[in-house]
């Protein structure tokens, strides 16, 4: 379901309008040992934000230091131990902690410990981010061997870009 694209004002009784995303529902892919659960797109909030569900399984892996131009993340751990990296250093979080990064400002995230951990990332601005995520289950699903320029236009087609 997406919002009405138009943004008068309802009057003083507001309107009906919610978007209801049960998780069950979620558009859900496996990308390793990640399961990624597309909560709320792009299309359901007219771009205003993206909320992704990250279920990540022992040596999972991760996010590499990378940089958004157009893009803030936030991350929230709900479960099990994250590893987040803040620019400078890696930082382990659990339940209940928040990492928010603004645009441009380096991170990187990966699984921590032996038990799963499942974290909450929220982007704002709400790009077409499942489609980066989409095309990284295309690459590692066929197998697909990309030299490093393919990398580079594969990311820069979704404002990422690795740190140097």
């Amino acid at each position: 379901m997406t919002l009405p694209t138009d943004r008068q004002w309802y009057g003083q009784d507001g309107r009906v309008a919610a978007v209801d995303s049960p998780l069950r529902e979620a558009e859900t892919h496996q990308l390793g040992a990640t399961t990624m659960r597309f909560l709320v797109t792009h299309d359901m909030t007219e771009g205003r934000f993206g909320l992704f569900r990250w279920e990540m399984g022992p040596d999972s892996g991760g996010a590499s230091p990378h940089f958004h131009r157009n893009i803030a993340e936030t991350f929230i751990v709900l479960d099990g131990a994250v590893g987040l990296y803040d620019g400078q250093r890696w930082v382990t979080r659990g339940p209940g902690d928040v990492v928010y990064v603004p645009e441009g400002g380096i991170h990187g995230f990966r699984q921590e410990g032996e038990d799963p951990s499942t974290m909450l990332i929220l982007f704002v601005p709400g790009p077409r981010r499942e489609e980066y995520f989409l095309e990284l289950v295309d690459v590692v699903t066929n197998d697909r061997t990309l030299s490093e320029e393919e990398w580079r236009e594969l990311w820069a087609r979704h404002d990422q870009y690795p740190a140097t």
